[in-house]
């Protein structure tokens, strides 16, 4: 994707992957700025020649990005567990993507810091996964950080046994204290502790935890869900609903398409009018807002204010894919040609920016550019009074 007013390329992530470089996804609202330009310094051997970490004959472009870290990763294979039984450390895994913005604020935090380094290489064993590469181990531990916290999001941080056993999920860990959150430092320091003076504490809640994962949220019945469920759902969706904005709860505000796309099934089987102004309310909202790229077309990842104004940069393929799903039932229940038209604007920039030569789809692009947040979609005074 090139910028006509720079020429400048939007790193992609996906089917025909780049090696640009890319920052992460979800904005947990706190942590330093990230720095404008990558650091420059790499780890050196005493003879002074570069190292590189266990990442280096790895082909995913996340993973090589990763790859002179200071941090000894290494990719999730046997060798990392093997080396962790060995020397009887705990597991940290860090779960990540491309073109994911927080993942690479806490890189140029704290991965890419000499001390943070230090405390991971000494008392655990690091593994780095790309979740495009292993969506299966992603889930496994999304799954286990949800459970935990109540929310995910990337970068997703797992403390777990030799095992594979999880006992600690948090995402993004900033390199200070902030936001009432404690530093990496203070993390590590007191899961080293944890290990190595309570480790059966840890162990159990490993072992808790992953019973709790064998057995699942229960057998589906393979019946569709009642309209006792559907209207009690639709009443929950109510206490939530922005009746100004559009939307449920408050910032970060994502656009939910899955949610409007329950609430037009509702609408459609019960007649409840209020469903549908809900959907509608929200749609119309999120087109007259900042998330929506007006020049471009698509949708932005979320918004990081109520009013849907100032968005996380990052296009994501599958916000598309939902977003245009959403646009066109709503144009199919409502017979408004606003809705269709923002579907087919969505459809032509999947057309022309998601698309890979090769046939496929890229995953997603970047919110960065240059070394910046946004700076690829936004315009100075001077260039609009250009225009």
């Amino acid at each position: 994707m090139t910028n006509a007013r720079s020429g400048t390329r939007l790193p992609v992530s996906g089917t025909a992957l780049k090696r640009d470089c890319a920052h992460c996804d979800q904005d947990p609202g706190i942590g330093e700025k990230m720095k404008d330009e990558h650091k420059e310094d790499k780890k050196v051997s005493p003879a002074g020649s570069p190292v590189r970490n266990h990442l280096a004959g790895e082909k995913s472009p996340y993973l090589l990005q990763h790859a002179d870290n200071p941090v000894d990763w290494y990719p999730w294979n046997d060798e990392a567990f093997s080396r962790a039984i060995r020397e009887d450390k705990p597991i940290f895994l860090s779960i990540g993507y491309s073109t994911c913005h927080w993942c690479h604020v806490m890189e140029h935090e704290s991965f890419e810091d000499p001390e943070v380094a230090d405390a991971l290489n000494s008392h655990f064993i690091s593994i780095k996964v790309d979740r495009e590469e292993r969506p299966d181990i992603d889930q496994i531990y999304m799954n286990v950080c949800q459970m935990l916290t109540g929310s995910g999001g990337w970068p997703l941080s797992i403390f777990m046994a030799p095992d594979k056993k999880p006992f600690y999920a948090t995402t993004y860990i900033p390199r200070q204290p902030a936001g009432g959150r404690a530093g990496i430092l203070d993390v590590l320091a007191r899961i080293a502790d944890l290990w190595e003076s309570d480790r059966d504490r840890a162990v159990a809640a490993a072992g808790e935890i992953t019973r709790s994962l064998q057995a699942g949220p229960g057998k589906p019945s393979g019946q569709r869900p009642g309209m006792k469920l559907m209207a009690r759902a639709g009443d929950d969706l109510r206490l939530v609903f922005d009746r100004t904005y559009g939307g449920f709860g408050g910032a970060p505000k994502f656009p939910m398409f899955h949610t409007l796309m329950m609430l037009l099934r509702y609408y459609h089987w019960s007649g409840d009018a209020t469903a549908l102004s809900m959907v509608e309310k929200t749609l119309d909202r999120i087109h007259q807002g900042g998330i929506y790229d007006h020049l471009g077309y698509g949708f932005h990842r979320y918004s990081t204010d109520y009013r849907w104004q100032v968005p996380h940069f990052e296009k994501m393929l599958y916000d598309q894919a939902l977003g245009i799903m959403a646009y066109t039932e709503a144009a199919l229940v409502t017979g408004e040609p606003r809705h269709k038209r923002i579907a087919l604007e969505c459809l032509e920039f999947v057309n022309e920016d998601l698309t890979s030569p090769d046939g496929g789809f890229y995953s997603a692009i970047d919110a960065d550019s240059e070394g910046k947040e946004g700076k690829y979609y936004l315009w100075t005074r001077e260039e609009v009074d250009r225009r």
